[in-house]
């Protein structure tokens, strides 16, 4: 089931301008590849410098990574005067995360005016394309208006 998204102004234009000021995106080599009302996508390749001592892709990363993916999503459908902040989150981890590659999708489940529900998940990719789900993630994002000290 699709659910369509009010979207406020010149929404892609405010989250990818809000991605780029996030450093810890920049940090582990994370792109925004796709943004739509109520939907982010976020892909990074694998990096040996953010894994775990066995040598996975390291469950902070991969929290971190889905938070931003989750944040975005809720972002998207936020009035333009917006920001957003995570109020809390719980993460499963599914599998390892080993692969050559990584997705992390945040959607949104339930908007709100001042509270909203976003799903994620995290897939890891093989040499071959293949895609395996890693870790999923619900969180509960709150929309920040009237602060001018905080932005996006």
């Amino acid at each position: 089931m699709s659910v369509k998204f009010e979207a406020f102004g010149d929404f892609e234009t405010r989250v990818r301008d809000s991605f780029q000021r996030q450093k810890i995106m920049t940090t582990i080599g994370a792109d925004l590849t796709r943004v739509n009302p109520g939907e982010v996508e976020i892909e990074m390749p694998f990096s040996p410098e953010l894994t775990q001592q066995h040598g996975f892709l390291h469950a902070g990363i991969i929290s971190t990574t889905l938070d931003s993916a989750c944040g975005y999503a809720a972002y998207s459908v936020m009035p333009e005067d917006s920001a957003v902040l995570t109020i809390e989150f719980k993460v499963n981890l599914l599998s390892p995360g080993k692969g050559e590659r990584f997705l992390f999708r945040g959607s949104v489940t339930k908007p709100g005016r001042t509270i909203m529900v976003a799903d994620g998940q995290a897939f890891a990719f093989d040499a071959e394309g293949n895609a395996r789900m890693i870790a999923t993630m619900t969180g509960t994002m709150m929309v920040i208006s009237g602060r001018g000290d905080l932005a996006g």
